[in-house]
């Protein structure tokens, strides 16, 4: 989706699709595969003779596939003396392998179960503090999760169209965002198992993200209203003055 100026740039963060299917695709190797498996499963960082003689390979077909684990984010370096000596003639540090703490997960349509379960885990833990209906206190966590994220994407998007502007910001989140005449839909629901087994509470949920997403970024003028269509995500959004949906709430 290009930015609201109508120029083409990449997305706040990396697409998480092309970024996760970039790093799984290391793993289609069948050496980088038992590789990968083999670091795993010590309970520290391996050297290239280590992972050679773990997985029957010699060290320098070990050392090239261990380097290209290293640049697709699946592992991690570290170098250490395996002697234990320091000082003159100590000899080099080797270079070790660890599992990187990258956590890498692909799935299409995309899903952002990891945002849901920290408003949620946010929500418990004020309300039981407070001594609050949790309702209320997850609306308020989820307005303001969004309203952090809309907060940062205000300092990478342009000024332009609030709309537009919106739009783009809840791209890298799942959301799958359109524009259809002056209306934003979003095609996909990031939330989708939970919504479809807990629609009204997590419908609740998204209609303040979604509204705490464009109060952040600053765009005034829109309506964040709950629309439910079949296949899509329950919230859309609107320019002012434009018919509103139900529950629909002012933002900016």
């Amino acid at each position: 989706m290009p930015y609201p100026d109508g120029t083409d740039r990449d997305p706040i963060e990396a697409d998480p699709i092309e970024s996760a299917a970039s790093s799984l695709a290391a793993l289609a190797d069948p050496i980088r595969r038992r590789l990968y498996r083999f670091v795993m499963g010590e309970p520290g960082a391996v050297s290239r003779e280590q992972g050679a003689a773990g997985i029957g390979v010699p060290g320098h077909t070990a050392k090239f596939h261990l380097d290209r684990l290293v640049d697709d984010g699946l592992l991690d370096v570290e170098f250490k003396r395996l002697s234990g000596r320091t000082g003159p003639g100590a000899g080099r540090p080797a270079k070790l392998y660890r599992r990187s703490g990258r956590q890498i997960a692909l799935s299409l349509p995309q899903r952002s179960y990891d945002l849901l379960s920290t408003i949620l885990a946010k929500g418990v833990e004020e309300a039981v503090a407070a001594g609050t209906s949790m309702g209320d206190v997850t609306a308020r966590v989820s307005h303001d999760e969004g309203h952090a994220l809309g907060a940062a994407a205000a300092q990478e998007v342009p000024e332009g169209d609030s709309l537009e502007r919106l739009a783009w910001s809840l791209q890298p989140h799942g959301y799958e965002p359109r524009i259809e005449d002056e209306r934003m839909v979003l095609e996909n629901c990031p939330f989708d198992k939970v919504a479809r087994d807990h629609t009204e509470l997590v419908c609740g949920l998204n209609v303040e993200f979604v509204g705490g997403v464009a109060d952040g970024l600053g765009c005034a003028g829109l309506a964040v209203s709950l629309e439910p269509s079949p296949g899509r995500c329950c919230v859309s959004a609107r320019r002012a003055g434009d018919p509103p949906g139900t529950g629909a709430k002012a933002s900016g």
